[in-house]
């Protein structure tokens, strides 16, 4: 019996003795492409059940059923922080999502500025990624993505009772700050590569609950500029202080 590390999401209640059936696909990866049989060892997260270890009791190559012995871990959700940032290359625009995924962002937000470069996104395959994200960096929760969205359309629809720190590169230097905490919902607005435009900057900068922030001296690539605001908000309003 091969005791794994593999972790799977499954859309499916979790408990003592649940069995779990898998889709095709997670039953190719699981018996193709890693090869487990009959009684190996997996581990499992349904986003809201914490981890479970679940024993192989079918092994097919369209299919797959495994039964839960023991619960490994206990369910661990994210602050309540979103991610808004505007698409860049499929490249970088999946690495924002698997990053914002791992370091703990509840919900990620793809918006249209009036200087995104992307019309469209593809939000299942972006949703694929946040769940591949947490099942290899061992996280419990996964983080919803969004349909793409005109960013004045979001701001227009703001809940009164969430702050907004957004990151402007016009302040390179400046030492801006969140200033003292208001409450425990965020978010983190990320610009296009060109950065926001002189209306939105103006809008952004009049609203009540917006916190305008410097990245430091140097204009941050948008992926770039997604690590190190989530960094920056973590270390101080987040989990990780």
């Amino acid at each position: 019996m091969a005791d794994t590390k593999i972790r799977l999401y499954v859309d499916h209640p979790l408990g003592q003795g649940q069995t779990v059936p898998l889709t095709r696909e997670q039953a190719h990866y699981l018996f193709g492409v890693m090869r487990r049989n009959v009684g190996d060892t997996v581990l499992l997260f349904n986003g809201h059940g914490g981890e479970w270890r679940a024993t192989v009791e079918k092994a097919g190559k369209r299919d797959g059923l495994l039964m839960t012995d023991a619960q490994t871990r206990t369910q661990q959700n994210p602050p309540d922080l979103w991610l808004l940032f505007a698409p860049i290359k499929k490249a970088r625009t999946d690495f924002i999502v698997e990053k914002a995924a791992e370091m703990g962002a509840a919900r990620i937000l793809p918006v249209q500025t009036d200087f995104t470069n992307s019309e469209r996104i593809r939000q299942d395959r972006l949703q694929a990624h946040a769940v591949e994200a947490a099942e290899q960096c061992g996280g419990t929760f996964v983080p919803e993505v969004c349909d793409l969205q005109k960013l004045e359309q979001v701001l227009a629809d703001w809940p009164e009772d969430r702050q907004l720190m957004f990151c402007d590169e016009s302040l390179v230097g400046a030492r801006d700050s969140l200033g003292q905490p208001r409450g425990d919902k965020w978010a983190i607005l990320i610009g296009p590569e060109g950065g926001f435009s002189d209306s939105e900057r103006a809008r952004l900068s009049a609203l009540p609950f917006a916190h305008a922030v410097s990245l430091g001296p140097r204009i941050l690539r948008a992926d770039t500029a997604a690590v190190a605001a989530m960094t920056v908000w973590q270390t101080t309003l987040g989990d990780w202080h």
